[in-house]
């Protein structure tokens, strides 16, 4: 059953006929159910390449066990685009502890099972057996983390990019609109091979030859170079993360047996009029209606009725793959743009008053961190936030609160929310209160969400987060603005174990924290090693690629479980791996009686240093020494001052 659903783009051959379709321009395929709406990568791309005049048709989630569905859909005259969806195929299949997940929030009704494990890899050769001479392009985030040799934490070694194993003709990587239009462009006119991309900036390609690179480059370390060798897998994530500006970057080649990789200097973000056509082309908001009968697709509830208003994030948590794909330049769209959509908003027959979020990568960024950036790029041995703000960042919240305000005062709208990501550490450098007032009065209901991620100095450092210090002055800014408002609201954060740098002593110190101030979250991330990302370098190679020094990583499932289970030591589930936690940190003194200890000991329980202690003390009531608390020598080198107690985070609110 195929038929034409006014305003969305055509799914199957019936639905082109319907149209007087015969072909189309392009065959988009996509591991996500289609929903057209401008969160969603594929209905960016298919809608900027619709408004430019040519024939688009969406083929999501084919069976992936033959070409039947590619070949269903007609031979497309330019190319195939492919992408795995909105996140990681192997992400959207399998848990940190590599867990096989039972539900799928980008597929119909929920369900696992419609795409397959890494999805561009699987479509793009699926595509050359339907149509062999079709050009194939990988896009999305999967592709665009990929494009280098890379540590694969599934299949725990090093693979090649993944334009090999595709064997696609070329890769678009970050925010792809200039370049899918300059390679359609390319396509159009009769170009083929290496001179459809190798002048096209943000994107990646294999040649045999070098006369095709077109740009100023950089060689880093080659495929066999990184097999062999550790460190020269942290040299060349470092070289490939420092040419990815827009305005200082070379294109960076790597070596792949007789062939070379060669990754163009990154696209030129869009300007604030670009992203605000991008931004007002007719999606339709939601899920195709063929998906209705299934239940719908689950991921459209978060965005439905959100806006996105910027790009990119100076941030640069080493955990983050956005750095190297979205880029850290900031740009942002225009008030006028992103009001229009809210009045689009509310006209929505399902919409109930609530816009769920005005943000993007980090929602309070609207502009570079400074002015040296729009001319002459991002440091790039420098972060804006990290270790504590730069003297240059200029952090100022007044454009961004002038849009909330607006946004509040359209007919139909009752509350405006901010979810997406704020970065404390910025709202801290800006020493007006006005923002954070107007925040915690309009824009959160009952709770807000940060990720300070540790309380370590010495985790934080590896995580590229600011000091501990800073969260600490947030929140006390947070509750002092509360009170003034006569609000009870809380903060609830986001913390990580395991990260490469975090050892069990830091995630000890982390629960002492917690205890102290009577928390316990109930959900923690343990780090998970994904392609693209510093810290997923740290993690593979055990070296820091910004210092080339040895770093500590946390790799076996045992300790990884222990320091997770640190976090949440009220847990009774969790008991057993915290004692021996304890017990292997020297960190026995915590199990006891007193309100400092994680772990109260049970009547069928034995300690043998309780035990000690017990006897000390009957020495000492019979004239012999005083009791002393017992630390061990490697508890004594590894405790640490005992954190203060007024700060910390609330206590979540009660449910009704």
């Amino acid at each position: 059953m195929a038929t034409t659903h006014d305003g969305f783009l055509p799914i199957s051959k019936e639905d082109m006929v319907e149209r007087g379709w015969y072909y189309c321009d392009f065959l988009l395929v996509t591991g996500d159910a289609y929903v057209d709406h401008p969160s969603f990568g594929t209905a960016v791309i298919s809608r900027v390449l619709e408004d430019a005049g040519y024939r688009v048709a969406i083929l999501s989630q084919p069976d992936f066990r033959s070409e039947a569905d590619f070949v269903a859909m007609g031979r497309p005259r330019y190319a195939v685009l492919i992408n795995s969806g909105n996140i990681d195929s192997m992400v959207a299949h399998y848990t940190a502890a590599k867990k096989r997940r039972h539900d799928d929030s980008y597929s119909p009704g929920g369900k696992a099972g419609r795409r397959p494990d890494r999805a561009v890899t699987v479509y793009a050769k699926l595509a050359r057996r339907a149509f062999p001479d079709v050009p194939v392009y990988l896009g999305g985030l999967e592709a665009s983390l990929r494009r280098f040799a890379h540590y694969d934490y599934w299949a725990d070694r090093i693979l090649p990019t993944v334009l090999q194993d595709a064997g696609a003709d070329g890769l678009m990587f970050g925010m792809g609109e200039r370049s899918v239009l300059e390679i359609a462009a390319n396509l159009k006119a009769g170009k083929r091979g290496a001179d459809v991309v190798r002048h096209v900036r943000g994107t990646a390609y294999l040649t045999q030859d070098k006369e095709d690179i077109s740009f100023p480059a950089v060689w880093c370390p080659s495929l066999d170079e990184v097999l062999a060798d550790k460190v020269k897998y942290a040299e060349s994530v470092k070289i490939q993360y420092d040419q990815q500006d827009h305005i200082t970057g070379k294109a960076v080649v790597q070596k792949h047996g007789h062939r070379l990789l060669v990754q163009n200097p990154p696209a030129l973000p869009l300007t604030t009029e670009e992203m605000d056509k991008v931004y007002g082309l007719p999606y339709q908001r939601t899920y195709h209606p063929s998906y209705e009968a299934e239940g719908g697709v689950p991921a459209i509830a978060e965005v439905q009725f959100s806006i996105i208003h910027n790009r990119g994030c100076f941030g640069g948590c080493n955990f983050c793959s956005l750095a190297f794909h979205q880029g850290r330049f900031i740009s942002s769209r225009s008030h006028e743009s992103v009001i229009e959509e809210a009045k689009r908003i509310a006209q929505h027959p399902d919409f109930k008053g609530y816009i769920h979020d005005v943000g993007g990568p980090t929602a309070n960024f609207r502009f570079p961190a400074c002015k040296k950036q729009e001319k002459h790029g991002l440091c790039r041995d420098k972060r804006c936030l990290f270790p504590k703000a730069c003297a240059n960042l200029e952090a100022d919240h007044t454009d961004y609160l002038t849009l909330l305000r607006k946004l509040r005062e359209i007919p139909g709208v009752k509350k405006v929310f901010v979810r997406s990501g704020l970065r404390y550490d910025y709202m801290m450098a800006d020493h007006n209160d006005e923002f954070f007032l107007e925040l915690v009065k309009y824009h959160i209901s009952g709770q807000l969400k940060v990720a300070p991620e540790h309380m370590s100095d010495h985790a934080l450092y590896y995580m590229g987060k600011p000091s501990f210090d800073v969260y600490e002055r947030f929140k006390k800014r947070y509750e002092r603005i509360n009170e003034k408002l006569g609000k009870k609201q809380y903060l609830v954060p986001y913390l990580m174990s395991s990260h490469p740098g975090a050892e069990l002593s830091d995630a000890v110190h982390l629960a002492e924290y917690l205890n102290s101030i009577g928390y316990m979250p109930q959900q923690v991330q343990d780090f998970y090693p994904t392609p693209g990302t510093l810290s997923t370098a740290m993690y593979y190679s055990e070296i820091d690629p910004r210092t080339m020094k040895p770093v500590y990583v946390a790799k076996t499932p045992e300790e990884k479980a222990m320091q997770r289970a640190l976090l949440q030591w009220r847990r009774p589930d969790k008991r057993a791996l915290v004692i021996k936690a304890l017990m292997q940190a020297g960190r026995e003194d915590l199990i006891g009686y007193g309100k400092e200890c994680l772990i109260h000991p049970r009547p069928d329980e034995h300690f043998p240093h309780l035990h000690d202690r017990k006897k000390q003390a009957g020495s000492a009531r019979h004239g012999g020494a005083k009791p002393r608390k017992t630390v061990s020598p490697s508890a004594r080198e590894q405790k640490r001052p005992a954190p203060r107690r007024k700060a910390g985070w609330a206590k979540p609110k009660k449910k009704r």
